[in-house]
């Protein structure tokens, strides 16, 4: 409960100016009736600038807000344009949790800090502002890749993403880890019709029986290329030259979708009967799995991966 009167004046963080504070007490029993989902500019610390600019990103409501959170929110704006500061991350959290902006805690404001800094990085596009996706993007994609069971989760994923967006196949990864086996090949390489029909009554997956079918045959392929060189890891860097290609794209339009290499690689992968191992389903692995650094050259990530 809100212990400010109404119309007491606070600062807003967005310009440093006063504002008038709307509180949403009963007009009749002269009780303070929080809503359960009011405006933003009946929030705490939220003056005219802060609520326009949220407005403006779709921002209308607490729990629009609260859907984003205080560093989201930062980010959106600062990729918007706006000239967000610092103190509106604190206002934010504060407008949630409660508290006058400039009360915070020292160490929430420092995680909070952190995490703002972190969440302006300069990044590929396509995570958006999908959390999973710039987790992805900062701790996997590109990041050479040498371990079996890893490349055999990612030809899993990849060949499930065929025609949908890798997003989808993301949002499911933890269903398909518990579905296939922790993405054991040898396991999955055993599943029988059984299996089959329990994966097609599998909500958490992509309910193509194609694309089962061919997760179980690819097991098998893998253990026989595992079998004859030693680990699939051998075999699928020799495409590259044992090397990470390091491209050096400065716009998304410019990444190719796919290239000679995966060519190569994808005709291979198909002659040891591999399915759903087309040349881009391929580039994209080899992009997952470092093979191919195609972070554009303003990405923060793009330089970390090339001094390893």
């Amino acid at each position: 409960m809100d212990s400010r009167a109404n119309g007491a004046h606070v600062i807003d963080p967005c310009n440093g100016l006063p504002h008038t504070f709307r509180n949403t007490a009963h007009a009749d029993s002269g009780i303070d009736m929080p809503k359960q989902n009011p405006a933003i500019d009946q929030l705490r610390n939220l003056g005219p600038t802060s609520v326009r600019w949220l407005n403006a990103i779709g921002v209308h409501n607490r729990r629009d807000l609260g859907k984003l959170g205080a560093v989201d929110a930062y980010a959106i704006l600062k990729a918007s344009g706006y000239r967000a500061s610092l103190n509106l991350v604190y206002a934010i959290e504060g407008a949630l949790t409660g508290r006058d902006w400039n009360r915070l805690p020292a160490k929430r404001k420092a995680r909070l800090k952190a995490a703002a800094a972190d969440a302006v990085k300069p990044r590929c596009a396509w995570p958006a502002r999908d959390p999973l996706m710039l987790r992805y993007h900062d701790q996997e994609w590109g990041v050479p890749v040498h371990d079996d069971r890893k490349h055999f989760e990612f030809l899993i994923l990849e060949g499930a993403q065929a025609g949908l967006s890798w997003r989808t196949v993301l949002h499911k990864r933890a269903a398909y880890r518990i579905a296939f086996a922790g993405f054991d090949p040898r396991r999955v390489a055993r599943f029988d019709a059984r299996q089959v029909k329990a994966l097609m009554n599998n909500a958490g997956i992509i309910r193509n029986r194609l694309k089962i079918e061919s997760a179980i045959s690819n097991a098998r392929a893998f253990l026989a290329v595992q079998k004859e060189f030693g680990s699939f890891d051998r075999y699928v860097w020799q495409f590259v030259g044992g090397r990470p290609i390091v491209n050096r794209w400065t716009t998304l339009k410019q990444l190719p979708a796919s290239t000679p290499e995966s060519d190569a690689l994808s005709a291979d992968l198909k002659k040891r009967g591999f399915r759903f191992v087309g040349s881009t389903i391929i580039y994209a692995h080899m992009q997952a799995t470092g093979m191919v650094n195609d972070h554009v050259l303003h990405c923060y990530r793009r330089r970390g991966l090339t001094r390893r």
